[in-house]
């Protein structure tokens, strides 16, 4: 199988070798290039939507000539035995670009999104055990940075993508922890969901369940107090009736 990972260091594994790996892209471009080809690889790309990628705010005048030049290096890293004998390419034709990956290829990005689906499949059926394995895969991906030194366009959306997944695997992390009874746990889970994302209130109801489960009811109503200061202070508004109805579950 062939292994892509864009998170962390960008590069691609054959056979259980590393054939390219982040040294081998000379600049940024030509890393968020090949980056993108790999999202994209289901269709061909133009050239002028590629450039948008790598020269969002204002292209150079010799844009299509440095293009060309960044496809060519990118042609030659990717032409070495191990990944001929899989067919990797690009192609180029007609003002199009498209790198095809032989089918099965495995890529970090998307393992984590078919893994948060299937984390979150799991707790919505009661199968929280079963959330546990595809919930740390995601997590573990979306942490790792992706493209790092590089923030717009495409690249900035994409991180925030990546973000969201990781903010929905620690909840399901936590509920992971809340069923097993480990109320430890639930807090670290819960306490990062609540750090990336403040004002989510379902992150805020895990960590005050968590904080009960714990044997810390003070912790929970801590955690609510905290939200509503938070949400009155910065937009104006009280905690949802789901939120009220937790806080007023543990009191009782």
């Amino acid at each position: 199988m062939l292994r892509c990972y864009l998170t962390g260091r960008v590069g691609l594994e054959a056979g259980g070798a590393l054939v390219v790996n982040e040294r081998g892209f000379r600049g940024r471009q030509e890393r968020a290039a090949f980056a993108y080809l790999v999202c994209e690889r289901a269709r061909p790309v133009t050239r002028e939507e590629l450039a948008g990628v790598l020269w969002p705010d204002d292209p150079p005048p010799a844009w299509s000539t440095a293009l060309s030049a960044i496809i060519s290096r990118l042609r030659s890293l990717l032409d070495v035995q191990e990944l001929r004998a899989l067919d990797v390419s690009i192609s180029r034709g007609f003002g199009q670009y498209r790198l095809f990956l032989p089918a099965g290829t495995w890529v970090d990005v998307e393992a984590a999104t078919h893994a948060i689906d299937a984390a979150e499949a799991a707790i919505r059926a009661a199968r929280p055990r079963d959330a546990f394995s595809p919930a740390a895969v995601a997590d573990n991906i979306a942490r790792r940075p992706f493209l790092s030194g590089d923030e717009e366009g495409w690249i900035g959306r994409e991180r925030e993508r990546l973000a969201r997944i990781r903010v929905r695997a620690l909840d399901c992390l936590c509920n992971v922890w809340l069923d097993a009874g480990d109320g430890a746990l639930a807090i670290e889970a819960a306490s990062e969901t609540v750090a990336l994302d403040p004002y989510r209130e379902s992150g805020h109801r895990l960590l005050m369940r968590a904080h009960a489960l714990a044997g810390n009811p003070a912790g929970a109503v801590q955690a609510y107090h905290r939200l509503r200061d938070r949400l009155v202070s910065d937009l104006g508004t009280d905690p949802s009736p789901e939120t009220e109805a937790v806080y007023l579950e543990i009191l009782g």
